[in-house]
């Protein structure tokens, strides 16, 4: 009964809030690999600028023989490059904080450094101790002359007195509330659904740190639910990256047009763009998106990339519900002997995406796609690494709400060093998992299925 309450409450609130927002849908992936030219060199920035075709080559050479071959490094950036202006960089180093407690420890070294600016994008601030040492950090920054910009949901922070937003404001920090839930309150154009779902911190305009961490105590919390008691019983399990070098300035561009689009305060003083220095070997493309682009860039990163991998298919998700194309393109690479392995939630804060989850289980098993279901954590991590050279981690859920309704950043990074922690991150996590076999999904009892199966009629709105 509480479960059909749940669906209840969230179908009455997803039909009010798409009042108005048309029937978005998501682009033809097939067409739009179709498209795209193969003949083409590709075309890479670095900290002086776009390099000559001949040295984009070379960099492109360099990092084919590095490891088996695969269509994803010359395919797929070649789609990619046809679908958005941000530049594939080179030079960028990239660091893996494979948990809440390491991001958390990076991002307070990163603003303790600061100098000029600290720019701050997130869906959940709460009024919790995470949220309050951050509070007391920036606060103490801002008072050391380093200006301070924070862009935070409304509706991911919607439990959040604003008395904690008004300590920053009377503090000197610039804040932004990311489309108020209070149509009176709306910069432009009143929408529930449309919501800032990234998580991006920037220092300087030379490092970014992206990811699914929010600032939380538990690192992230459903807003639909009362704040979680002081003694929290479960660990959040999530993944953040952090970036230096060209591609900070992609991040820097991102937040800057989002605080633009909200009608913030008008932005002096800083230093936003400085000249950024080589820092590493990663090749880095920032994967952003906003409703009502013709193309839903990261949605075309994952189908690009999973039809076009050669070895390996290793996705970490928190909030699974995959529209036809995802699915689709998971069991083609199945049957052309990929092994495609999917690392989802066995524990959850939401009981219908579990439901909705479980109902594309059947056709991805019997495609022969591994899953795995984390038990021993809330996984809430947004990762992928594709044949061993290709790697993604940010904001992006793989289902129709993050696809089609939120702001969402994602990094790409071509580096085999990378993907290989990452891979290594995989198989910690695989250890603390539960394998769905076939042989046992099969047997299960009706009334699982049928729950699962109405539970997916709405889909859309979970």
């Amino acid at each position: 009964m509480k479960q059909i309450k749940q669906l209840i409450s969230c179908i009455l609130f997803s039909a009010i809030a798409a009042l108005g927002t048309g029937c978005a849908t998501l682009p033809n992936v097939t067409e739009v690999i179709e498209d795209t030219p193969t003949d083409t060199p590709r075309q890479i920035s670095s900290s002086k600028g776009l390099l000559s075709p001949a040295k984009s080559k070379a960099v492109m050479d360099r990092l084919k023989r590095s490891g088996n071959p695969t269509d994803i490094l010359e395919r797929h950036t070649a789609v990619m490059e046809t679908v958005t202006d941000t530049p594939l960089t080179t030079g960028n180093r990239v660091s893996l904080l494979a948990d809440g407690t390491d991001t958390y420890t990076a991002m307070f070294k990163a603003i303790q450094r600061a100098q000029d600016h600290i720019n701050l994008e997130t869906y959940i601030i709460e009024d919790d101790e995470t949220g309050r040492a951050f509070a007391d950090l920036l606060l103490q920054k801002q008072a050391q002359g380093v200006q301070v910009q924070i862009i935070y949901d409304s509706l991911g922070s919607i439990y959040t007195p604003e008395t904690f937003f008004q300590r920053l404001r009377d503090g000197g920090i610039q804040v932004v509330a990311f489309n108020p839930l209070n149509p009176a309150n709306d910069k432009d154009e009143w929408g529930l659904t449309h919501r800032d779902h990234r998580k991006i911190l920037i220092v300087d305009g030379t490092l970014a740190i992206i990811g699914g961490v929010n600032i939380s105590k538990v690192y992230s919390s459903n807003p639909f639910k009362r704040k979680q008691s002081e003694t929290t019983p479960i660990h959040w399990r999530d993944t953040d990256i952090q970036i230096e070098g060209p591609a900070v300035a992609e991040f820097q561009k991102l937040f800057l047009a989002t605080w633009q689009d909200q009608k913030g305060p008008e932005l002096s003083g800083c230093n936003f763009f400085p000249i950024l220095k080589e820092r590493g070997k990663a090749l880095v493309r920032v994967i952003g998106s906003t409703p009502g682009e013709t193309n839903r860039l990261p949605f075309i990163m994952y189908v690009s990339a999973i039809s076009f991998a050669e070895h390996s298919i290793h996705i970490t998700s928190s909030y699974f519900i995959p529209d036809n194309q995802i699915v689709q393109a998971l069991t083609a690479a199945a049957a052309r002997g990929v092994d495609v392995t999917l690392l989802l939630p066995g524990v959850t804060d939401s009981q219908l995406a579990l439901h909705a989850q479980r109902y594309s289980y059947s056709g991805l098993l019997k495609s022969g796609v591994k899953i795995y279901e984390h038990s021993n954590s809330l996984l809430h991590a947004k990762t992928a690494v594709i044949d061993k050279v290709w790697s993604t981690v940010g904001s992006t859920n793989l289902d129709l709400l993050s696809l089609l309704h939120n702001d969402e950043v994602n990094a790409v990074v071509l580096n085999r060093q990378f993907a290989a922690e990452m891979e290594q991150m995989f198989v910690r996590d695989l250890a603390g998992s539960r394998q769905i076999h076939w042989d046992d999904w099969k047997d299960r009892p009706w009334l699982p299925r049928i729950r699962e199966w109405f539970v997916n009629l709405f889909a859309r709105w979970l």
